[in-house]
């Protein structure tokens, strides 16, 4: 039975796009309810995650508003990625809103609560319709969103653009499975099997067509245009929950509906997500806008869940049990991980700008000292975001390096090692990103008038970034525990698809999970950290305490001014190493060839919209 969370989780958002439509004229009070209603709708979902987390069971029911229901791991993690975020972002808003006063406020409140309902919406259907429209809302939405930064008129459009090619590119995808299955309940699909080439046919629809939302290379254009102007929190739940919402989409036609019984759709999604990674933190190492770096960095940590999830498609069709597991636990955990740090780094960088008004790394500085709890949660998050130990992201991209190792016992391809060696290129450079993000934006002097005055934003905007980076370390400290429960959607699959055709058993997860203990990682790194203060304090003689009158060195603080680096001159030798990559770079995005679209009046993308809503027309009068 439909827990009633669920649905007060829908009505409550409904109610905060109703306020904020309805008290138009009172914007003080409309922005406090959508942000209340916001808070309290992803409670209410936050809670009923947990219980089907904790209950281990899939969940069926009827919603008048999107028909049959089905809530099974994958969809109770979406629902629990949604509602955390979706917390962080609404008591964020509390404040953060006042920025957009007398510029839309209002619509941006109302349209965020419609923007959470269409994403629990789509997780939560369980036939087409419901989950097309919800999709299709979604898109809406977050252009209307985008589109309230009254200077992004032509990021919005090409948005809607890329977005509606996609959307018909699903459309395409669905209305071949229920066209065969006769059916536009999810139940239906999954009892049909769709095999041959109509069944490859459908996963490259649902691949490309999901893979426009979800932004890997090439199908990454609107990303690092479209996330940057829209108001951080938005960018915040844009970039941490909604791209997450192709991955859904392509998990749930690729594996739930088609088996993954082709092996090479593995491979594909293997590849696509290693040089993703690749390309997309050398693009974010070259930005000085903080949101573009951000967005990149986006790109980067798709590619990093669709090799996990390549790992276990690969799994599937090859019979390797142990290998489903670990690999779709590595995505899985990655793709909550990411939802949480990269939430954070957005909220943390719309901190930074509720003070300064700039998106320029080089007109930042020395902003640690003058905001020292937005430091403190970006800190954490740029920390996660590197995979640095004991934080979460250090442990999602360890069950992935795990998976890779395994899969090179296969010793069937030479696609494996070269993943590994990918994957430790992306961390690297992105600890190198991190590194130049942080020292130059928090650490040394002010690098312009308004970064020497800056001060810490208001409580609520500090609460809901250290709430996020609170998760970080809980995530990460709490792995052993956490993990076996989203490994529960690998496990499933393997009880229902293989142990039974095959007589495998299942790879005891504890065993793997042995091999790290982030607890252990924690404790080991802060005894590294207090050795040498122990052994100085030992051996620390009256000579050492000495104290010396003059001037000490101090690394040519009294010129630091002229010679801090820029963000540009930390990754010089870099981009010019790369400079044919970045060349490139236009040459590798799909957004490039619809530039000419984007300048155009808006005429396409409504004319898109309409194609759409005919093939919608045609898949529910065709079934």
């Amino acid at each position: 039975m439909l827990s009633p969370l669920v649905m007060a989780t829908l009505l409550l958002f409904l109610l905060g796009a109703a306020a904020g439509l309805l008290l138009q004229k009172l914007p003080a009070l409309a922005n406090r309810l959508n942000s209340g209603f916001a808070l309290l709708g992803s409670l209410a979902g936050l809670v009923a995650a947990i219980q089907i987390f904790a209950q281990g069971a899939p969940v069926d029911g009827q919603l008048w508003l999107l028909g049959s229901v089905h809530l099974d791991m994958l969809a109770a993690l979406m629902l629990l990625v949604i509602s955390t975020v979706g917390v962080a972002v609404a008591l964020y808003s509390f404040a953060y809103i006042r920025e957009y006063q007398g510029k839309g406020d209002v619509a941006i409140g109302a349209l965020m609560n419609l923007f959470l309902f269409a994403m629990v919406g789509m997780v939560l259907a369980d036939n087409a319709l419901g989950f097309l429209l919800c999709y299709e809302l979604v898109t809406l939405t977050t252009y209307w969103l985008v589109k309230s930064n009254p200077d992004a008129a032509k990021q919005s459009r090409l948005y809607l653009v890329m977005n509606h090619i996609g959307m018909a590119l699903v459309l395409i995808a669905f209305w071949l499975l229920c066209r065969e299955s006769g059916s536009l309940e999810f139940a239906a699909l999954r009892d049909h099997h769709l095999a041959g080439a109509l069944a490859s046919l459908v996963f490259l629809l649902s691949f490309c067509g999901f893979g426009l939302r979800a932004g890997f290379v090439p199908l990454h254009g609107w990303l690092p245009v479209a996330e940057p102007v829209a108001p951080s929190h938005i960018s915040a739940l844009m970039s941490g929950v909604m791209v997450k919402l192709g991955l859904f989409g392509i998990l749930r036609v690729s594996i739930d509906f088609l088996g993954a019984s082709q092996l090479w759709w593995g491979y594909v999604v293997l590849i696509f997500g290693a040089c993703s990674a690749v390309l997309g933190v050398l693009f974010a190492l070259a930005e000085h806008d903080l949101k573009r770096l951000l967005a990149y960095h986006t790109v980067e940590n798709i590619g990093i869940i669709l090799m996990g999830m390549g790992i276990g498609m690969i799994g599937i069709a090859n019979q390797q049990p142990a290998l489903v597991v670990l690999g779709l636990l590595g995505a899985l955990y990655h793709l909550l991980n990411h939802a949480i740090f990269k939430s954070l780094l957005f909220m943390g960088t719309g901190s930074v700008m509720f003070r300064l008004h700039t998106r320029d790394m080089d007109k930042m500085g020395g902003l640690a000292k003058l905001m020292p709890w937005t430091a403190l949660a970006f800190l954490i998050g740029a920390m996660a975001i590197s995979a640095l130990p004991p934080l979460n992201g250090f442990v999602s991209e360890w069950f992935i390096y795990q998976s890779l190792l395994s899969m090179t016992k296969l010793g069937t391809s030479v696609v494996a090692p070269l993943a590994v060696v990918m994957l430790a290129v992306t961390g690297a450079m992105a600890v190198m990103c991190f590194v130049k993000v942080y020292g130059i934006c928090f650490c040394g002097a002010p690098r312009s008038e308004k970064a020497s005055h800056a001060r810490e934003v208001p409580g609520a905007m500090v609460a809901g970034t250290l709430l996020l980076a609170a998760v970080c370390l809980v995530l990460g400290l709490g792995a052993p525990w956490i993990a076996p429960h989203i490994a529960s959607y690998g496990q499933a699959l393997v009880a229902s698809q293989m142990s039974v055709a095959t007589g495998a058993t299942l790879l005891p997860l504890d065993s793997s999970q042995a091999i790290l203990s982030p607890p252990v990682i924690a404790i080991t790194l802060l005894g590294l950290f207090l050795i040498p203060l122990l052994v100085l304090a030992i051996f620390k003689g009256p000579k050492l305490g000495r104290r010396h009158a003059g001037t000490p060195w101090a690394c040519g603080y009294a010129y630091e001014e002229r010679m801090s680096l820029t963000s540009g001159g930390v990754t010089h030798t870099l981009r010019q190493l790369c400079a044919p990559l970045y060349r490139k770079q236009p040459q590798l995005d799909l957004a490039s060839a619809l530039h000419g679209v984007s300048d155009t009046s808006g005429t396409t993308g409504w004319l898109l919209h309409g194609v759409v809503l005919a093939l919608f027309i045609l898949m529910a009068v065709g079934v």
